[in-house]
Protein backbone atom coordinates (compact mmCIF):
# COMPACT_ATOMS: atom_id res chain seq x y z
CA UNK A 1 0.00 0.00 0.00
CA UNK A 2 1.17 3.54 -0.75
CA UNK A 3 0.56 5.54 2.41
CA UNK A 4 -0.59 9.18 2.34
CA UNK A 5 2.02 11.77 3.31
CA UNK A 6 -0.24 13.38 5.93
CA UNK A 7 -3.17 12.28 8.08
CA UNK A 8 -5.72 13.85 10.42
CA UNK A 9 -5.23 13.40 14.16
CA UNK A 10 -6.66 14.62 17.46
CA UNK A 11 -3.98 16.71 19.17
CA UNK A 12 -3.30 19.22 21.91
CA UNK A 13 -0.70 22.00 21.82
CA UNK A 14 -0.87 22.68 25.56
CA UNK A 15 -2.54 21.42 28.71
CA UNK A 16 -5.97 22.63 29.65
CA UNK A 17 -9.69 21.98 29.39
CA UNK A 18 -11.52 20.34 26.48
CA UNK A 19 -11.12 23.57 24.50
CA UNK A 20 -7.41 22.74 23.84
CA UNK A 21 -8.40 19.69 21.77
CA UNK A 22 -7.81 20.18 18.04
CA UNK A 23 -8.05 18.14 14.87
CA UNK A 24 -4.86 18.77 12.93
CA UNK A 25 -2.92 17.51 9.95
CA UNK A 26 0.25 15.65 10.90
CA UNK A 27 2.84 13.65 8.94
CA UNK A 28 2.09 9.98 8.36
CA UNK A 29 3.57 8.11 11.35
CA UNK A 30 7.05 6.65 11.01
CA UNK A 31 6.80 2.96 10.10
CA UNK A 32 9.36 0.92 12.02
CA UNK A 33 10.42 -2.57 10.79
CA UNK A 34 8.68 -4.21 13.75
CA UNK A 35 5.45 -2.23 13.47
CA UNK A 36 1.98 -2.95 12.18
CA UNK A 37 0.22 -0.16 10.28
CA UNK A 38 -3.48 0.11 11.05
CA UNK A 39 -6.19 2.10 9.26
CA UNK A 40 -8.32 3.31 12.13
CA UNK A 41 -12.09 2.83 12.22
CA UNK A 42 -12.94 3.58 15.87
CA UNK A 43 -11.37 5.26 18.88
CA UNK A 44 -12.16 4.53 22.53
CA UNK A 45 -12.52 7.47 24.92
CA UNK A 46 -10.98 6.96 28.37
CA UNK A 47 -10.11 8.95 31.48
CA UNK A 48 -6.41 8.57 30.66
CA UNK A 49 -7.03 10.88 27.67
CA UNK A 50 -8.17 13.59 30.09
CA UNK A 51 -5.21 12.98 32.42
CA UNK A 52 -2.78 13.79 29.59
CA UNK A 53 -4.86 16.75 28.44
CA UNK A 54 -5.07 18.25 31.93
CA UNK A 55 -1.38 17.67 32.71
CA UNK A 56 -1.80 15.03 35.43
CA UNK A 57 0.35 12.76 33.25
CA UNK A 58 3.39 14.50 31.77
CA UNK A 59 3.89 15.12 28.04
CA UNK A 60 7.43 15.59 26.73
CA UNK A 61 6.65 17.10 23.33
CA UNK A 62 3.86 19.12 21.68
CA UNK A 63 1.75 18.91 19.63
CA UNK A 64 0.72 15.69 21.32
CA UNK A 65 -1.60 13.14 19.74
CA UNK A 66 -4.01 11.98 22.44
CA UNK A 67 -5.68 8.61 22.87
CA UNK A 68 -4.71 5.09 23.91
CA UNK A 69 -7.40 2.84 22.43
CA UNK A 70 -8.01 2.23 18.74
CA UNK A 71 -9.46 -0.42 16.45
CA UNK A 72 -9.28 -0.90 12.70
CA UNK A 73 -7.79 -2.89 9.84
CA UNK A 74 -4.17 -3.88 9.22
CA UNK A 75 -2.79 -2.25 6.06
CA UNK A 76 0.90 -2.95 6.64
CA UNK A 77 2.85 -5.82 8.21
CA UNK A 78 6.31 -5.81 9.85
CA UNK A 79 9.30 -6.16 7.55
CA UNK A 80 11.79 -7.34 10.18
CA UNK A 81 12.59 -11.03 9.58
CA UNK A 82 13.24 -11.57 13.28
CA UNK A 83 9.68 -10.41 14.00
CA UNK A 84 8.11 -12.41 11.18
CA UNK A 85 9.86 -15.57 12.46
CA UNK A 86 8.99 -14.93 16.11
CA UNK A 87 6.68 -17.74 17.36
CA UNK A 88 4.66 -15.26 19.43
CA UNK A 89 4.12 -13.11 16.34
CA UNK A 90 3.13 -16.10 14.23
CA UNK A 91 0.57 -17.27 16.82
CA UNK A 92 -1.45 -14.09 16.25
CA UNK A 93 -2.11 -14.74 12.58
CA UNK A 94 -1.79 -11.12 11.50
CA UNK A 95 -2.49 -10.45 7.84
CA UNK A 96 -3.34 -7.41 5.76
CA UNK A 97 -7.06 -6.78 5.97
CA UNK A 98 -7.51 -8.45 9.36
CA UNK A 99 -9.12 -6.49 12.17
CA UNK A 100 -7.27 -5.55 15.33
CA UNK A 101 -7.58 -3.49 18.49
CA UNK A 102 -4.65 -1.42 19.71
CA UNK A 103 -3.50 -0.42 23.19
CA UNK A 104 -0.86 2.20 22.50
CA UNK A 105 -0.38 5.85 23.37
CA UNK A 106 -1.00 8.66 20.86
CA UNK A 107 -3.27 6.69 18.54
CA UNK A 108 -6.25 8.97 17.92
CA UNK A 109 -5.54 9.39 14.23
CA UNK A 110 -6.60 8.09 10.82
CA UNK A 111 -3.61 5.71 10.67
CA UNK A 112 -1.28 4.41 13.36
CA UNK A 113 2.06 2.60 13.22
CA UNK A 114 2.47 0.58 16.40
CA UNK A 115 4.65 -2.22 17.83
CA UNK A 116 3.05 -5.57 17.02
CA UNK A 117 3.13 -6.67 20.66
CA UNK A 118 0.56 -4.00 21.60
CA UNK A 119 -1.96 -5.14 18.96
CA UNK A 120 -4.83 -7.50 19.81
CA UNK A 121 -6.16 -9.67 16.95
CA UNK A 122 -9.97 -9.42 16.76
CA UNK A 123 -11.81 -12.66 15.92
CA UNK A 124 -14.57 -12.79 13.31
CA UNK A 125 -17.16 -13.24 16.07
CA UNK A 126 -16.46 -9.76 17.48
CA UNK A 127 -17.29 -6.53 15.63
CA UNK A 128 -14.75 -3.72 15.38
CA UNK A 129 -17.09 -1.48 17.37
CA UNK A 130 -17.35 -4.03 20.18
CA UNK A 131 -13.57 -4.51 20.06
CA UNK A 132 -12.81 -0.84 20.65
CA UNK A 133 -15.41 -0.72 23.41
CA UNK A 134 -13.90 -3.75 25.13
CA UNK A 135 -10.16 -3.94 24.67
CA UNK A 136 -8.65 -1.49 27.16
CA UNK A 137 -11.31 -1.69 29.83
CA UNK A 138 -11.92 -5.40 29.28
CA UNK A 139 -8.27 -6.35 29.70
CA UNK A 140 -8.09 -3.98 32.67
CA UNK A 141 -11.04 -5.70 34.33
CA UNK A 142 -9.69 -9.20 33.69
CA UNK A 143 -6.08 -8.53 34.69
CA UNK A 144 -7.01 -6.52 37.79
CA UNK A 145 -9.49 -9.19 38.96
CA UNK A 146 -6.93 -11.93 38.33
CA UNK A 147 -3.67 -10.31 39.40
CA UNK A 148 -4.34 -7.22 41.55
CA UNK A 149 -7.02 -9.05 43.56
CA UNK A 150 -8.07 -12.52 42.46
CA UNK A 151 -11.84 -12.37 42.88
CA UNK A 152 -13.24 -15.65 44.19
CA UNK A 153 -16.64 -17.21 44.76
CA UNK A 154 -18.07 -15.87 48.02
CA UNK A 155 -16.11 -12.60 48.00
CA UNK A 156 -17.89 -9.32 48.63
CA UNK A 157 -16.54 -6.67 46.26
CA UNK A 158 -17.09 -2.90 46.20
CA UNK A 159 -16.89 -1.19 42.80
CA UNK A 160 -16.97 2.60 42.68
CA UNK A 161 -18.70 4.20 39.65
CA UNK A 162 -20.17 0.83 38.83
CA UNK A 163 -22.24 2.13 35.87
CA UNK A 164 -19.28 3.46 33.88
CA UNK A 165 -17.63 1.57 31.05
CA UNK A 166 -15.02 -0.10 33.27
CA UNK A 167 -17.35 -0.39 36.25
CA UNK A 168 -19.90 -2.43 34.31
CA UNK A 169 -17.23 -4.84 33.07
CA UNK A 170 -15.84 -5.18 36.61
CA UNK A 171 -19.38 -5.93 37.78
CA UNK A 172 -20.09 -8.51 35.07
CA UNK A 173 -16.77 -10.26 35.65
CA UNK A 174 -17.02 -10.32 39.44
CA UNK A 175 -20.53 -11.82 39.22
CA UNK A 176 -19.31 -14.48 36.80
CA UNK A 177 -16.69 -15.44 39.40
CA UNK A 178 -19.34 -15.89 42.10
CA UNK A 179 -18.81 -12.65 44.05
CA UNK A 180 -21.41 -10.43 45.69
CA UNK A 181 -21.11 -6.99 44.10
CA UNK A 182 -21.76 -3.69 45.83
CA UNK A 183 -21.57 -0.69 43.52
CA UNK A 184 -21.69 3.07 43.91
CA UNK A 185 -23.21 5.47 41.41
CA UNK A 186 -24.86 8.87 41.23
CA UNK A 187 -28.45 8.38 40.02
CA UNK A 188 -31.37 5.95 40.12
CA UNK A 189 -31.10 5.54 36.34
CA UNK A 190 -27.47 4.45 36.61
CA UNK A 191 -28.34 2.18 39.52
CA UNK A 192 -30.89 0.40 37.31
CA UNK A 193 -28.21 -0.17 34.65
CA UNK A 194 -25.82 -1.54 37.27
CA UNK A 195 -28.44 -3.98 38.56
CA UNK A 196 -29.16 -5.14 35.01
CA UNK A 197 -25.45 -5.97 34.76
CA UNK A 198 -25.30 -8.00 37.95
CA UNK A 199 -24.85 -5.59 40.87
CA UNK A 200 -26.43 -7.05 44.02
CA UNK A 201 -26.49 -3.77 45.95
CA UNK A 202 -26.22 -0.26 44.51
CA UNK A 203 -25.49 2.76 46.68
CA UNK A 204 -26.46 6.18 45.33
CA UNK A 205 -23.69 8.13 46.99
CA UNK A 206 -25.42 11.50 46.56
CA UNK A 207 -28.33 10.34 48.72
CA UNK A 208 -26.81 7.97 51.28
CA UNK A 209 -23.59 7.25 53.13
CA UNK A 210 -21.49 4.75 51.22
CA UNK A 211 -19.57 3.74 54.35
CA UNK A 212 -22.71 3.22 56.42
CA UNK A 213 -24.47 1.19 53.71
CA UNK A 214 -21.44 -1.03 53.02
CA UNK A 215 -21.07 -1.82 56.72
CA UNK A 216 -24.79 -2.56 56.98
CA UNK A 217 -24.67 -4.90 53.98
CA UNK A 218 -21.61 -6.73 55.34
CA UNK A 219 -22.81 -6.84 58.98
CA UNK A 220 -19.99 -4.54 59.99
CA UNK A 221 -17.26 -6.76 58.60
CA UNK A 222 -16.45 -4.86 55.40
CA UNK A 223 -15.61 -6.02 51.89
CA UNK A 224 -12.82 -8.25 50.66
CA UNK A 225 -11.70 -5.77 47.98
CA UNK A 226 -12.46 -2.31 46.62
CA UNK A 227 -11.93 -1.36 42.98
CA UNK A 228 -11.76 2.44 42.99
CA UNK A 229 -11.46 4.50 39.81
CA UNK A 230 -12.52 7.75 41.48
CA UNK A 231 -9.32 8.54 43.35
CA UNK A 232 -9.08 11.60 45.60
CA UNK A 233 -12.75 11.87 46.64
CA UNK A 234 -13.22 8.23 47.71
CA UNK A 235 -9.74 7.08 48.70
CA UNK A 236 -9.85 7.70 52.45
CA UNK A 237 -13.29 6.19 53.04
CA UNK A 238 -12.22 2.91 51.44
CA UNK A 239 -10.19 2.05 54.55
CA UNK A 240 -13.34 2.14 56.66
CA UNK A 241 -15.10 -0.33 54.34
CA UNK A 242 -12.37 -2.94 53.93
CA UNK A 243 -12.29 -5.94 56.23
CA UNK A 244 -9.15 -7.29 57.88
CA UNK A 245 -6.65 -8.42 55.21
CA UNK A 246 -8.70 -6.64 52.55
CA UNK A 247 -7.32 -5.20 49.33
CA UNK A 248 -7.71 -1.73 47.86
CA UNK A 249 -7.12 -1.61 44.11
CA UNK A 250 -6.76 2.06 43.14
CA UNK A 251 -7.79 1.99 39.50
CA UNK A 252 -7.85 5.63 38.45
CA UNK A 253 -8.04 9.33 39.27
CA UNK A 254 -11.40 10.55 37.94
CA UNK A 255 -11.76 13.06 40.79
CA UNK A 256 -8.05 13.87 40.96
CA UNK A 257 -4.85 12.22 42.10
CA UNK A 258 -4.63 10.66 45.56
CA UNK A 259 -2.50 12.64 48.03
CA UNK A 260 0.78 11.19 49.35
CA UNK A 261 0.01 8.15 51.47
CA UNK A 262 1.69 6.86 54.68
CA UNK A 263 2.04 3.05 54.51
CA UNK A 264 1.38 2.83 58.26
CA UNK A 265 -2.32 3.31 57.46
CA UNK A 266 -2.33 -0.28 56.22
CA UNK A 267 -1.26 -1.71 59.58
CA UNK A 268 -4.59 -1.43 61.41
CA UNK A 269 -6.21 -4.22 59.33
CA UNK A 270 -3.18 -5.68 57.50
CA UNK A 271 -4.51 -4.21 54.26
CA UNK A 272 -3.02 -4.39 50.79
CA UNK A 273 -2.89 -1.38 48.46
CA UNK A 274 -2.17 -1.58 44.72
CA UNK A 275 -2.08 1.07 42.00
CA UNK A 276 -1.64 -1.08 38.87
CA UNK A 277 -1.83 -0.23 35.21
CA UNK A 278 -3.19 -2.67 32.66
CA UNK A 279 -0.18 -2.29 30.35
CA UNK A 280 2.11 -3.73 33.02
CA UNK A 281 -0.04 -6.86 33.28
CA UNK A 282 -0.41 -7.22 29.51
CA UNK A 283 3.25 -6.35 28.88
CA UNK A 284 5.06 -9.21 27.19
CA UNK A 285 3.93 -10.70 23.89
CA UNK A 286 2.72 -13.86 25.63
CA UNK A 287 0.83 -11.87 28.28
CA UNK A 288 -0.91 -9.76 25.63
CA UNK A 289 -1.93 -12.88 23.73
CA UNK A 290 -3.20 -14.54 26.92
CA UNK A 291 -5.37 -11.56 27.81
CA UNK A 292 -6.48 -11.16 24.20
CA UNK A 293 -7.70 -14.75 24.03
CA UNK A 294 -9.32 -14.48 27.47
CA UNK A 295 -11.07 -11.22 26.61
CA UNK A 296 -12.56 -12.33 23.31
CA UNK A 297 -13.62 -15.62 24.85
CA UNK A 298 -15.52 -13.80 27.60
CA UNK A 299 -17.08 -11.44 25.06
CA UNK A 300 -18.09 -14.34 22.81
CA UNK A 301 -19.75 -16.31 25.62
CA UNK A 302 -21.60 -13.26 26.93
CA UNK A 303 -19.76 -12.89 30.23
CA UNK A 304 -18.48 -9.43 29.24
CA UNK A 305 -21.02 -7.23 27.47
CA UNK A 306 -19.68 -3.74 26.68
CA UNK A 307 -22.42 -1.12 26.78
CA UNK A 308 -21.86 1.71 24.29
CA UNK A 309 -23.18 5.01 25.58
CA UNK A 310 -22.72 7.04 22.39
CA UNK A 311 -20.80 7.30 19.11
CA UNK A 312 -19.20 10.71 18.46
CA UNK A 313 -17.80 12.16 15.21
CA UNK A 314 -14.08 12.36 14.44
CA UNK A 315 -13.91 16.13 14.86
CA UNK A 316 -12.40 18.43 17.46
CA UNK A 317 -15.92 19.26 18.59
CA UNK A 318 -16.86 15.58 18.78
CA UNK A 319 -13.86 14.66 20.93
CA UNK A 320 -14.36 17.71 23.16
CA UNK A 321 -17.96 16.68 23.70
CA UNK A 322 -16.99 13.08 24.41
CA UNK A 323 -14.39 14.03 27.01
CA UNK A 324 -16.75 16.54 28.61
CA UNK A 325 -19.51 13.95 28.77
CA UNK A 326 -17.12 11.38 30.26
CA UNK A 327 -15.94 13.66 33.06
CA UNK A 328 -19.44 15.02 33.78
CA UNK A 329 -20.46 11.78 35.49
CA UNK A 330 -23.64 11.62 33.41
CA UNK A 331 -22.73 8.73 31.10
CA UNK A 332 -23.10 4.97 31.40
CA UNK A 333 -20.95 2.49 29.51
CA UNK A 334 -18.40 3.27 26.82
CA UNK A 335 -17.89 6.37 24.66
CA UNK A 336 -16.43 5.87 21.16
CA UNK A 337 -15.37 8.00 18.19
CA UNK A 338 -16.22 6.87 14.64
CA UNK A 339 -13.28 7.58 12.30
CA UNK A 340 -13.99 5.62 9.10
CA UNK A 341 -15.95 2.69 7.70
Amino acid sequence: MIYPSTIQAITIAKNGGPEVIEKTEIPFPKVEPGHLVVKVQYLGVNFIDTYYREGLYLISKYPFVIGKETAGVIVGLPTDDAVLNDPDYQKRGYREGSRVAVDSLSTHAEYVSVPWKTVYPVPDSVSTLTAVAAVLQGVTAISFMEEAYNVQKGDIILIHTVAGGLGLLFCQLAKSRGATVIGTTSTEEKAAVARQNGADHVIIYKKESTVQRVLEITNGEGVHAVFDGVGKDTFDSNFEMLRRKGTLVSVGNASGAVAPFPPLRLVHKNLKLLRPTMSNYAYTASEVLYYSNTLWGLVANGTLRPLIHKEYPFTAEGVREAQSDLTSGKTTGKLVIKVSD
